[in-house]
């Protein structure tokens, strides 16, 4: 709020924390314990998405990012910067335990609570006609799935959670800013700017228009994806 921080003593770990409650948006700044707790977040609502990472290690070793999504539930992670399909029947990383109101948990996984390591984490909780947090089922056809979101988007991630063969494809609405776009980035690899997913931004979702497997393949279902409004409809003004 306002760009400042504050301590946050929800959870068992003490955290600073920036929250924006509007726009369901916190940052959280914490330190490893290398034991089960629980941290607070500072929106208020139970977060649908959390992308942790730690900001450095003592001795120097390589930590991934690390993602929760609702919709894959706690027991269940992927990670931002690789391919992989998700982990599941896991607990060392969230703890097994869905967030609360308050606080997020976390198990004994180094990457995201290691003795003496700091860590950052994104906490994204859904505001109605701004943004929606999500799961889709593909279904193999150029006349592909259609995605409500209640508003036309700006920023669309997308990962198939059960595939380790496709990326997280990144879309927005300045590179693709008619119908049909199809200019896709990826979370976790440097390549360039790919060309060939077309899918469409709608009024109210996007719809698919491709039968690529790392968005629209009935074999790599669920698709989890996290989404961002064009103009909010709570806030928009009337055309």
């Amino acid at each position: 709020n306002g760009g400042t921080t504050s301590s946050n003593t929800d959870g068992s770990i003490t955290s600073t924390v920036q929250a924006n409650t509007d726009a369901g948006f916190s940052i959280v700044s914490y330190a490893g314990t290398n034991s089960n707790a629980t941290v607070g977040h500072g929106l208020g609502v139970a977060p649908s998405m959390i992308i942790a990472k730690a900001r450095g290690t003592p001795n120097g070793s390589a930590r991934n990012w690390f993602v929760y999504h609702k919709d894959l539930g706690a027991s269940a992670f992927v990670y931002l910067d690789l391919t992989n399909a998700q982990v599941t029947s896991n607990t060392t990383v969230w703890g097994g335990v869905t967030p609360s109101t308050t606080v997020f948990s976390l198990g004994n996984e180094p990457s995201v609570n290691f003795d003496g390591e700091n860590y950052i984490a994104y906490c994204f909780a859904e505001v109605e006609g701004y943004s929606k947090i999500g799961s889709f089922s593909g279904n193999t056809s150029a006349d592909g799935t259609f995605v409500a979101l209640n508003f036309s988007p700006a920023f669309l991630l997308v990962k198939s959670s059960i595939s380790g063969s496709y990326s997280w494809y990144l879309f927005d609405n300045t590179r693709n800013p008619h119908n049909v776009g199809g200019l896709a980035l990826f979370a976790d690899t440097g390549a360039v700017e790919y060309s060939s997913v077309p899918v469409d931004f709608l009024s109210n979702g996007f719809k698919w228009r491709t039968t690529d497997g790392g968005v629209n393949n009935a074999d790599y279902d669920p698709y989890i994806y996290m989404a961002f409004a064009e103009s909010p409809f709570k806030y928009a003004n009337a055309k």
